[in-house]
């Protein structure tokens, strides 16, 4: 491992290796904080579990339209750059909002303040998420491509420490300091963020993208709208060589000396206002984004992955408040079930790895089902007390359940990685594999507002549990579902990336 990473510091630079793994590990440190929020949200708000859960779903909606980001930071840049400044802004937005939120207890204290603070937090995460992906597959891609594995495996790794140390250090901070001093202690990793992008340089591109872009974009608006995507890149290649000889036709005129032909030949981007090229910019790359995402062999297995989400209601919030407030279970052991559901993350990884990866996809992902099916099990005999009657205690119970459920979940997101990575055209992979990701956490995003109306419906409300097990029984029911619709997952895919 200490070899790996010598030799990624000598194919990338020790600052932009730093500036990755930091931002990586504060994704995975996020724990420590927002477990704090949990306890904001149900101690001093005093707010309902379908409040509570209502609140989370608006929070983290930011992460559900990632493409967005990406788009804007491949087609409009700033003082020439793609990356660094938008990364600045990012991470500007993910430190102001703990900021204000350990100075001012105003705003802690309003619920419609403290949603818009943690919406806009997320916002400035997710798009720090989209841009270091851009920026390591651009360096993997214009510098060293072998060690593209090395850097992902790093970055996943060093996400999965941040996980592990807010996990432990959230539940201990809770019990020792007071809720204000944790908000101001997790802005420190978003201020060494911000610091840190100083130390990373990025090439200035002029106008040339711009140019350049504009010259395809007016060749493929000429010829016509294609009608797959293979006509899309040819359109491209032949605007390429069209600019490339409209280059050597520019500087043979310059030879020569004849300035009155050059002038009747003028660059595409001459003319056009800035604003103006952004906007084709910004309308081709929507266009091709678009126009990928409506293919069936996409559209299908998407439509699946979002519909496994909405289908099932989710009830962790509710959870939560029942474990806290009825089982009397103390923050420090929740911050231990949240290590332990990282190692079963893992663990879930490893397995399927090893394993599951040559299995037909459909096979998995209705065994995976069956399993989380299985575990909800855990969840009706915690709340039905049936555990208290076999000598079985509340924390190994809540244990197990935590740790296995995330090893199974790991089951159905490791297929939905390499689907995605199999269905992205050449050309648009960052940007489709950006919409795919928003489309799952969209889903999860719905699937926690379904979850809020099953418990408002149910009336659970804190202190209040009596039709939880109801609760449980229909999201145990509901885990069905998807195992329905596996006819829109292609019937030959298998978990490993082809």
């Amino acid at each position: 491992m200490i070899q790996c990473i010598k030799q990624l510091k000598t194919a990338f630079g020790l600052a932009f290796l730093w500036l990755v793994c930091l931002i990586y590990f504060t994704q995975g440190f996020r724990s420590f904080v927002w477990t704090a929020v949990s306890y904001q949200l149900k101690d001093r708000l005093k707010l309902s579990p379908s409040a509570s859960q209502f609140v989370f779903s608006v929070s983290f909606f930011p992460w559900s339209i990632k493409p967005i980001y990406g788009i804007l930071s491949d087609c409009i840049p700033i003082k020439g750059k793609k990356r660094i400044p938008y990364l600045v802004i990012s991470t500007v937005m993910s430190l102001v909002p703990w900021l204000i939120l350990g100075i001012n207890a105003s705003t802690r204290s309003s619920i419609w303040h403290l949603m818009i603070l943690l919406t806009l937090q997320n916002l400035g995460s997710a798009m720090a998420d989209v841009v270091v992906d851009a920026m390591i597959a651009e360096a993997v891609r214009f510098e060293k491509a072998s060690f593209a594995g090395d850097l992902q495996s790093l970055s996943w790794l060093s996400m999965a420490f941040g996980g592990v140390c807010g996990s432990l250090l959230g539940g201990y901070a809770l019990t020792n300091l007071v809720i204000d001093i944790i908000f101001l202690l997790f802005s420190i990793l978003p201020a060494i963020q911000l610091f840190s992008c100083g130390l990373v340089e990025e090439s200035s591109m002029g106008g040339e993208v711009l140019s350049d872009f504009s010259i395809s974009s007016d060749s493929h608006h000429l010829n016509g709208k294609a009608n797959d995507l293979d006509e899309d890149g040819s359109l491209e290649k032949k605007s390429n060589v069209s600019a490339r000889k409209r280059k050597k036709g520019q500087k043979k005129s310059k030879k020569t000396q004849l300035t009155g032909r050059k002038a009747q030949t003028p660059s595409p981007g001459k003319g056009k206002s800035l604003p103006l090229l952004w906007f084709q910019s910004l309308k081709y790359a929507t266009y091709n984004l678009c126009r990928a995402f409506k293919q069936p062999m996409i559209l299908r297995p998407m439509a699946w992955f979002f519909l496994a989400h909405v289908t099932v209601p989710n009830l962790s919030t509710v959870m939560f408040y029942y474990q806290t407030e009825f089982l009397k279970l103390e923050a420090s052991f929740l911050g231990t079930v949240r290590v332990i559901g990282w190692l079963g993350l893992m663990l879930g990884t490893f397995t399927y790895n090893q394993y599951l990866k040559k299995m037909k996809l459909r096979r998995i992902l209705a065994l995976t089902h069956i399993g989380l099916a299985f575990l909800n099990l855990f969840d009706v005999i915690l709340v039905s007390r049936i555990n208290v009657a076999f000598g079985v205690s509340d924390k190994t119970l809540v244990l197990c359940g935590s740790a296995l459920s995330d090893a199974v979940n790991q089951f159905k997101f490791m297929p939905f990685l390499i689907l995605s990575g199999q269905l992205c055209p050449p050309g648009i992979e960052g940007t489709l594999f950006a919409l795919f990701m928003s489309i799952n956490n969209f889903g999860s995003t719905v699937g926690s507002f379904v979850g809020a109306g099953l418990a408002s419906i149910l009336n659970i409300s804190s202190g209040s549990f009596g039709n939880l097990l109801l609760g449980i029984n229909i999201q145990l029911f509901c885990t069905f579902i998807p195992v329905v619709l596996l006819f829109l997952i292609p019937k030959e895919a298998t978990g490993i990336a082809s």
